[in-house]
This record gives structure tokens, sequence and C-alpha cells, in this order.
């Protein structure tokens, strides 16, 4: 069995969530002045969007219930139909902020099923261009982005402040 590391997230996994276990829960509680500081593109009283630590492409983001639950199936109905409902209201926005030619939708639900935060349902929107894959992703197992982190992150909160 082969074993990748990935020091880089150390900081991440070790930082201070001011009492909290979850990192989703912290950052639903955090004050909206922390907001650019934690990626986050969209707050309402059900949930939130925030962009991914560590992307699968530029763009990446999540839309995240408050409530800390794994299960979906005994999440409030009201619930989930809003974050269906951001979802279709987020393509739009990948579409116009980022000129994405597709979307990957995902929510991996328990470790097993591929969850990094398996403890707190989220839900991936992943932006895809034609031919954002290539030999460095298959054959030296890195990712190149071509844009800053913090711009996108503009851009699209930009856009979200529309919904």
């Amino acid at each position: 069995m082969q074993y990748l590391y990935a020091p880089w997230r150390s900081e991440y996994v070790k930082q201070d969530l001011k009492g909290e276990s979850c990192i989703f829960c912290y950052i639903s509680k955090a004050d909206k002045n922390e907001d650019e500081d934690l990626r986050v593109l969209y707050r309402d009283d059900r949930c939130f969007i925030v962009m991914n630590k560590y992307p699968y492409t530029p763009g990446h983001f999540m839309i995240i219930p408050h409530i800390h639950t794994d299960s979906l199936e005994t999440l409030d109905s009201d619930i989930w139909l809003h974050i269906s409902s951001l979802a279709q209201k987020s393509i739009p926005i990948l579409k116009k902020a980022l000129n994405v030619g597709g979307v990957n939708l995902g929510l991996n639900m328990g470790k097993i099923a591929g969850a990094g935060i398996p403890n707190h349902l989220h839900y991936h929107l992943v932006p895809r261009w034609d031919g954002d894959t290539n030999f460095i992703t298959t054959i030296g197992d890195a990712r190149v982005f071509s844009t800053d982190e913090l711009e996108l992150y503009k851009k699209l909160k930009k856009e979200f402040a529309n919904i």
C-alpha cells in the first residue's frame, strides 16, 4: 500500500477552533468579519457556502448546513431543498464568473464514501473546464492553478451577493 503525505494540511487540521471540534461548525459560528479569511461566499439562516481549502479545481466550493449532522436522511427537508436551490443558483454564477464548461456536484456521506470531514454533511460544487486534468495530475500527483485564490474568492463573493 502506498501512503501519501500532505504536511501542508497540518496547519489546517491543528488550527484553534475556539472550542469547536468540527471545522464546519467553527466556520458556521464565526463572525462575519472573518468571512474573507475563511473564504465564506454566502451565509443565511440555514446554511453557508465556503470555498474548499484544498480544491480539486479553482473555484471549488461547498454548501454546508449550519446544523451539525452526518445524516442526509434525517436532515430537515426544508434545509435539503434550500441547499439544492442554492446549488441551482450557484451554477450560473460559476458560468458567469469563471466561464466554466461544466460542474461536478457531489455529496460524500461517510468516511468510506470519501468524505474528508465525515461528521458534517457538505455538498461539493467543482467547476470543470475542457483539459483541466492533464499529465501533471495523473503522473506528477500535483495540480497547477492558474489563478490567485483570493482574487477568485472576491470575484465569486461579488456574484453571491446577488442571490
